[in-house]
């Protein structure tokens, strides 16, 4: 009986020496993530610039619906829709892609690793100062070598319907990896044993991944696919750096369409508006992924 006893109350130290460990780190989340959510959607309240740079003048809702009025927000978002579903659906396919071929290499995995993960690992600053030089219509080593088989120069980044696919190209050579690693380790971790079974049954390989290869990795490609895609409507580096959001709005992401705001418009209080825009439509797709994922399991 005592010992039946003195069990609810281990358990409830045990609780509370776990809340006591976890307190300094849910602390530092609310400092970090938690309170400047909630502070830029106190300041999207207001007409709050740089020039006056105080919460005095309240506007309510008028920041949020002159942004849904906003055409050139439109298109911003129009243009990160399509920017997301390339850069999205292109890195899967290439990256799933590589990822079966490099499942069945048994000798030097260790090499492919490190030239997967070398573009990987660079700063995206660095990787639009890159392509940018490459890409240069005079100076670039790309038209240059585009020359040398009798193909003229392209402006890469300063056609509005190449720099576009351009920049989509750049993300996919910077990204494409991230890709690979999660889904070569969702690959590497599957058992043999539906295989071994697909095999006694006379399956070919393309039956045997349609069957046994892409049910058993629908919920880490699915895991990738939700990563990716939030990292993708983050994307701001590239645009700074190549593009500056042109020419005319070709490239002009949310992400950066917010920096315009805030930094060259100097309307804090909008640029914040717009923010929690985003990040709502960034919550509603990662909600309808996460359920999705959940009904597979």
């Amino acid at each position: 009986m005592s010992a039946a006893l003195a069990t609810p109350a281990i358990e409830q130290q045990d609780r509370r020496f776990g809340y006591l460990m976890a307190a300094p780190s849910l602390l530092a989340l609310f400092l970090v993530i938690l309170f400047p959510i909630l502070f830029t959607l106190y300041t999207s309240a207001f007409d709050y610039t740089l020039i006056q740079p105080t919460h005095d003048v309240f506007v309510g809702l008028d920041h949020y619906t002159n942004a849904l009025d906003n055409a050139e927000f439109g298109q911003a978002l129009w243009v990160t829709l399509w920017f997301v579903g390339a850069v999205v659906i292109l890195e899967f396919v290439i990256g799933f892609t590589v990822a079966l071929m490099l499942n069945t290499v048994e000798r030097g995995k260790n090499v492919y690793y490190l030239i997967l993960l070398f573009p990987l690992l660079m700063n995206p600053v660095v990787v639009g100062l890159i392509w940018r030089m490459f890409l240069h219509p005079v100076l670039g080593i790309v038209n240059y070598l585009l020359s040398l088989v009798g193909i003229g120069a392209v402006n890469w980044l300063g056609d509005p319907q190449n720099a576009f696919w351009t920049l989509v190209m750049v993300d996919i050579w910077h990204q494409v990896s991230f890709m690979v690693v999660l889904l070569l380790a969702g690959l590497s971790a599957l058992p043999r044993e539906p295989y071994e079974a697909a095999r006694m049954e006379g399956a070919s390989t393309l039956q045997t991944f349609l069957h046994v290869t892409l049910p058993l990795m629908r919920p880490v490609i699915m895991v990738t696919l939700l990563i990716r895609l939030i990292f993708a409507v983050r994307t701001y580096d590239l645009i700074y750096i190549m593009t500056r959001g042109g020419p005319g709005q070709a490239t002009d992401l949310v992400s950066y369409f917010i920096y315009r705001q805030a930094f060259v418009g100097l309307n804090i209080g909008e640029a914040a508006a717009l923010s929690i825009i985003l990040l709502l439509i960034v919550l509603a797709l990662t909600v309808y992924l996460y359920r999705y994922m959940r009904s597979l399991a």
